[in-house]
């Protein structure tokens, strides 16, 4: 990807970026990029590993650079006029450990054309480098403040692309949904957004207790301290080797394979219940309906253990929000791919919003349904996705999506 510039050809949305929204320090907190600071992007996404879903999405065919100059963030938008469009901003999953918003598989074109409306893809830190917990080195939850002044420049120049800051939804899936959930309670936040669409959230991993992460931490400086490095000098590949033992220690520990070793920290949330910032928020949530097939190795039939980590957490979240004056749609997608013995499986609604043949053709959990089918389920989610973005109420949906007013979860139909 190159920094293009905002500009557009035609009726055609122009992706532009990557743009630097803010610059951080290692383990410290992020500063907006000084007012002149012209300086170009290096495009890095940050330091990572291979993701443990490369077998359900396939791996990014991107090559980008990785380093921790990485606060990075794209911006799709049909015109860089006055048009005060409908702003989206994309956090993207990887369970606090992989990814980044730059990546083609998240480029926003097709939502933008079809909705007339400015979408944003946010990069921000991940594992040791984002939510490392230990004192006298990372206070935790760098990642989730990334994103905040991620909306914040949204806030200050997203008018510049043609959106209105007045009118932002902010989406994301599985760790990008945990972190919508925290920062919906972050006193921060408010006012930077006011729709929200979480996908396949599993929040029962939301906020992991600061003495246990400050255990944690401790591991993986101990590791780093066996090879005479600390935190602060080790170059990448050593913090990545440190991160994958640490992980080792965790999974023995906790015996949780679904549960990263780095993610937010108690603490980051205003108030012990849901509640707090969200009244008059618009809020749209739901899971696919085999979200588990996607993680191995764990034990039970895959629709009881999504109905345990995705569907029953979400619900009751959906209550608490309904409870204290939010505005609560809830959906499930029950698509099932020919030729994928993974069914409606995690990240299945991916390429179905974002991306595009290119970046997603190929992809295990696509099976063997053709392009096209993808194609025109696709733009009947995102139908559904831009209604509730222009209005809090979603679109028409289409049979594979169940969607309901309410937290309760949508019934489970029968689809051959």
């Amino acid at each position: 990807m190159t920094d293009r510039g905002a500009r557009t050809t035609g009726t055609e949305p122009v992706r532009t970026g990557p743009i630097r929204y803010a610059r951080a320090e290692r383990f410290g907190r992020p500063r907006a990029v000084a007012a002149g600071d012209t300086r170009p992007s290096t495009g890095e996404i940050c330091p990572q590993p291979a993701s443990r879903l490369d077998a359900v999405m396939g791996p990014p065919r991107d090559d980008l650079p990785q380093g921790e100059d990485c606060l990075h963030l794209t911006v799709t938008t049909p015109a860089a006029d006055g048009g005060a469009r409908p702003v989206m901003v994309w956090l993207h999953g990887g369970g606090f450990s992989s990814g980044a918003g730059i990546l083609d598989w998240y480029d926003g074109g097709a939502l933008a054309a079809q909705g007339d409306v400015v979408v944003v893809a946010v990069n921000y830190r991940l594992g040791a480098l984002g939510y490392l917990c230990l004192d006298g080195v990372s206070e935790g939850n760098l990642g989730l403040y990334d994103q905040l002044e991620a909306l914040r420049w949204v806030r200050d120049h997203i008018a510049g692309y043609g959106g209105d800051p007045g009118r932002v939804t902010v989406f994301g899936q599985s760790a990008g949904g945990i972190s919508i959930r925290l920062l919906m309670e972050m006193d921060e936040a408010r006012g930077l957004f006011h729709r929200v669409i979480m996908q396949s959230a599993p929040l029962s991993l939301t906020g992991r207790s600061r003495a246990d992460a400050g255990a944690l931490g401790r591991v993986f400086a101990g590791h780093l301290a066996a090879r005479g490095k600390s935190p602060a000098d080790a170059d990448h590949a050593e913090l990545l080797d440190a991160q994958r033992e640490t992980a080792v220690a965790h999974l023995l520990r906790s015996g949780s394979a679904m549960e990263p070793p780095f993610s937010p920290v108690e603490g980051v949330l205003a108030g012990a219940a849901p509640g707090r910032n969200v009244r008059g928020l618009d809020v749209l949530y739901g899971w696919n309906a085999d979200d588990m097939t996607s993680f191995p190795g764990q034990e039970g039939d895959p629709a009881e253990l999504t109905a345990r980590m995705y569907a029953a957490p979400l619900a009751e979240l959906g209550g608490a929000l309904e409870q204290a004056g939010a505005r609560v749609h809830a959906y499930r997608l029950d698509w099932r791919p020919a030729g994928s013995a993974l069914g409606a499986t995690h990240c299945l609604e991916l390429p179905l919003l974002l991306g595009g043949r290119a970046a997603w053709e190929g992809a295990p959990m696509l099976g063997s349904a053709p392009w096209e089918e993808v194609d025109a389920l696709g733009a009947a989610l995102r139908a559904t996705w831009l209604g509730f973005v222009r209005t809090g109420i979603p679109g028409a949906a289409p049979r594979q999506l169940s969607c309901s007013a309410g937290p309760v979860p949508p019934a489970r139909p029968h689809l051959t």
